[in-house]
């Protein structure tokens, strides 16, 4: 593979900055206690009245029409800074996605069975945030699209590779990647704090992001969105950083 795989899950980290990304695109176990306390506090400026006038827009737009909870969009998470795993960097930020043949990668070393079910669950075409873990300011960067759907992980089956599994047999592979393409930077960068704010928020009045996997499920590395969700976080990319 053309980089130390980037995501991993096993159990995963909460951004603790976050391990979980690639982790990136990976996920380790560590506490989640640094990513909790570095959105404790929501940024000032943001709460209900955001939501609402959203919502307000949205319903404009559809005439009225809520969308299904259905999953139909991602956030996957990858570490963005050097960190050794078994000898080898995992570090993988959006600018090493760009940097690829064609900005196309395989999102390989996934090793969490929810997160791995997700990547088999992605469709062709559909939509991503890239997320940056495990640093100093967690948060989303990009957009990405999956280009190939689920398919063999060829690292669990690399003695060399970090997250090698020797339980896993190539006749009924374990573990599944799927190829993303880089499609554009966000217009500017969604940190954690903010979208944890909106999340509170929503909590209290039923926004969009009140169940986001993000603070619900904080260790997993690859999360599904529901069109909603991608579309309320997608629309903070228009508003100026608290």
């Amino acid at each position: 593979m053309p980089w130390p795989s980037r995501k991993r899950d096993k159990g995963a980290v909460a951004d603790k900055k976050e391990p979980d990304a690639k982790i990136a695109k990976t996920e380790e176990e560590t506490s989640d206690k640094e990513e909790e306390e570095k959105s404790a506090k929501p940024p000032a400026g943001s709460s209900k009245s955001g939501w609402k006038n959203w919502k307000k827009a949205k319903e404009s737009e559809s005439g009225g029409e809520e969308s299904k909870i259905t999953y139909c969009h991602w956030l996957l998470k990858s570490e963005p800074e050097s960190r050794l795993e078994k000898g080898v960097d995992v570090k993988f930020s959006v600018d090493d996605l760009k940097a690829q043949p064609n900005q196309t990668t395989c999102w390989d070393g996934v090793r969490n069975y929810q997160a791995r079910n997700f990547l088999r669950a992605m469709k062709l075409g559909q939509q991503a945030f890239f997320y940056h873990s495990n640093c100093k300011e967690p948060g989303i960067v990009a957009i990405v699209k999956i280009v190939k759907e689920a398919y063999p992980d060829h690292t669990q089956f690399d003695q060399k590779d970090p997250h090698y599994d020797s339980t896993s047999r190539k006749e009924n592979p374990k573990w599944s990647m799927v190829d993303v393409q880089f499609v554009r930077m966000t217009k500017r960068f969604i940190p954690l704090s903010e979208i944890k704010a909106h999340h509170l928020a929503h909590k209290a009045d039923g926004g969009p992001l009140k169940d986001m996997m993000l603070f619900t499920r904080q260790r997993l590395s690859i999360q599904p969105l529901t069109q909603e969700q991608f579309d309320f976080v997608l629309s903070l990319e228009e508003e100026k950083p608290h």
